[in-house]
């Protein structure tokens, strides 16, 4: 085995092993990286590098979508929208048994569209909701596991911010991987609404139903939602339409959801500055970690280890569908373990090339937005699995007199669905390219 792979595989293992041990991941990203590409090459060469590739990356225009996508959902939180939603969708599911949860489940849905992250949609909706299924007599392990797996939605429906990583990575086109998710998106919904009511049906107490509102309020409730709706369907149809970029759609949205915030006197000068200040430490964040990624992608490529590893798989025999169920495999198992962003940029530079090479009787643009969907699968199944599952800390931060056992466990009949719902994306790459065939051609 050549000297470079050696260097890559030490390299890949030491990053995990910093990971696990919870150590920041852009820094060991980046940390790890360097070393590597010292180690290969020399100190001079990796200075030079790192001199130009920080402009490079963060002055690409593709890059401003993320702070605006962001920022709209911040700014959604602290209109007042969220809670809004929950209320609406109480009024019209609330006198069902569970149908409080299913309304709280609808809110997630809506509310993800707008939001594009995972995190965000968890706490916000968990905000807006466990006190109203605590004072109504829910099981609160039951009710916060439904609300963590809710909140996956963020990032299954568009516009997600991990799909907006994941395209810049592979360099495809956002608008059409935000087509490929959004049926695969609406099917982890109406999953999630099925397992509340099968759940419901075999736990009544833990799943009460509400006294059924006379329709004046249900209607009057409705009302408040006409707002997130509109901004939407404006988003959304506008991006599909191909009358705003990605970047333009999040900045209509970001315009919009101020407006209306200030409008009804919900968005003061403090809510827009905490909105701001929000946007900015998350996307701090990412882009710390996507120049960790960005170093330790190009000590991936001097290993030579993605290329070693897509011609392994391309000789081994094994068939595609065969490799792809063994990456994604691998997905769900690092996914319990670790955060999603470093999860997808590390190892898409390795499984990437691995997978467009491979034949499924589909061109390599479609291959690549059919695994983008995939991908996205995994990431909300490891958001919410044991034994890290960052949603389910998010949500038990609030619920602190649930144990962390409660909810994982009330987490295990949702997680099904999705394996069932992975499964389905797997065997019918149509669920995920058709929309994409309609709106383009």
């Amino acid at each position: 085995m050549p000297q470079e792979m050696v260097t890559g595989l030490i390299g890949f293992a030491a990053l995990l092993g910093l990971i696990v041990i919870r150590a920041p991941v852009g820094l060991a990203m980046l940390l790890v990286g360097a070393v590597g590409y010292v180690t290969i090459l020399d100190l001079p060469t990796l200075f030079n590098y790192l001199k130009q590739t920080p402009w490079h990356l963060f002055a690409s225009y593709t890059l401003s979508v993320i702070p605006m996508f962001i920022l709209m959902g911040a700014l959604a939180e602290r209109g007042g929208l969220a809670r809004e939603l929950f209320e609406a969708a109480n009024g019209l599911v609330g006198h069902k048994r569970g149908g409080l949860a299913q309304g709280a489940m609808i809110g997630c849905t809506v509310f993800g569209a707008i939001c594009g992250s995972s995190v965000a949609t968890t706490a916000t909706m968990g905000r807006a909701c466990l006190p109203e299924l605590r004072r109504h007599g829910y099981g609160m392990g039951v009710s916060a596991a439904m609300l963590a797996v809710g909140g996956t939605l963020g990032v299954l429906i568009p516009p997600s911010v991990i799909l907006v990583i994941y395209a810049i990575s592979t360099e495809q086109n956002i608008v059409k991987l935000f087509m490929a998710s959004t049926i695969p998106g609406f099917i982890a919904a109406a999953f999630y609404m099925a397992t509340i009511w099968w759940l419901a049906r075999r736990n009544p107490e833990a799943w009460p139903a509400l006294p059924k509102l006379p329709w004046p309020e249900r209607l009057r409730a409705l009302r408040g939602v006409w707002a997130i709706t509109t901004i939407t369907l404006v988003v959304v149809a506008g991006l599909f339409a191909g009358i705003f970029t990605p970047t333009e759609s999040a900045a209509v949205g970001c315009i919009l959801t101020l407006g209306v915030g200030v409008a009804r006197g919900d968005m003061g000068f403090r809510e827009v500055i905490e909105a701001l200040r929000a946007t900015a430490e998350t996307t701090a964040m990412i882009f710390a970690i996507l120049l960790g990624a960005e170093v330790f992608n190009a000590f991936l490529a001097l290993s030579q280890l993605p290329e070693m590893a897509a011609l392994w798989v391309s000789e081994s025999g094994l068939p595609p569908y065969g490799v792809l169920v063994a990456l994604l495999a691998f997905y769900i198992i690092l996914g319990a373990v670790m955060d999603e962003l470093a999860m997808i940029l590390l190892t898409l530079p390795v499984f990437f090339p691995v997978v467009t090479a491979l034949d499924f009787g589909m061109t390599q643009e479609q291959t690549a937005l059919w695994f983008g969907v995939l991908v996205l699968t995994v990431v909300g199944i490891g958001l919410t699995a044991p034994p890290i599952g960052l949603n389910v800390f998010v949500i038990a931060s609030m619920a602190r007199d649930v144990p962390i056992g409660r909810i994982y466990r009330g987490v295990l009949p949702f997680l099904l669905t999705d394996v069932v719902r992975l499964g389905l994306c797997v065997a019918f790459p149509a669920l995920s390219l058709w929309l994409v065939q309609v709106l383009t051609g």
